[in-house]
């Protein structure tokens, strides 16, 4: 008995939340890299941190952030190549997320400092919920090219 279930790619939403999946996967890459592998983990560089005084625990915190990243990026990958049927539970997922970050840095604990999360927070739900929506919608089959026949019968 494996730990994974066999593939379930019956999936019937549209390829557009699917082709969003993969922007979640290029996103998460990329954040999950900078988090981890970058000296100041995108705190100095890209958000504009302060780090001359006590920065360590933002590093480190930052870092943390990003192994959640990478692991989202694995989970995403598996939903979009093996489990297709998952896209929709996954976007509900995803969706939650960035709700409660974009209460948690506008609302509860307001970010101080204007760092990409933030907005991408606030930005994030209504792209996300489209994108739940998008997988929830049956997607609906192309229709088949009927060839003309001319009166003549050519």
């Amino acid at each position: 008995m494996g730990v994974l279930p066999p593939p379930d790619n019956d999936y019937r939403g549209s390829k557009l939340a699917i082709a969003f999946v993969w922007l979640l996967i290029a996103q998460n890459a990329f954040r999950g890299w900078v988090h981890v592998f970058w000296a100041d983990s995108g705190a100095g560089r890209i958000a504009g941190i302060d780090l001359s005084q006590n920065g360590a625990p933002v590093v480190s915190l930052l870092a943390s952030i990003g192994i959640d990243q990478l692991a989202w990026l694995v989970l995403e990958l598996g939903v979009v190549t093996r489990y297709r049927r998952w896209i929709p539970t996954l976007l509900a997922f995803v969706l939650a997320k960035y709700a409660a970050a974009a209460w948690l840095l506008w609302l509860w604990k307001p970010l101080g400092v204007e760092a990409p999360a933030k907005l991408g927070s606030l930005v994030g739900v209504p792209i996300v919920a489209a994108a739940l929506w998008l997988s929830l919608t049956r997607a609906t089959p192309l229709p088949l090219r009927t060839q003309r026949h001319s009166p003549e019968g050519k």
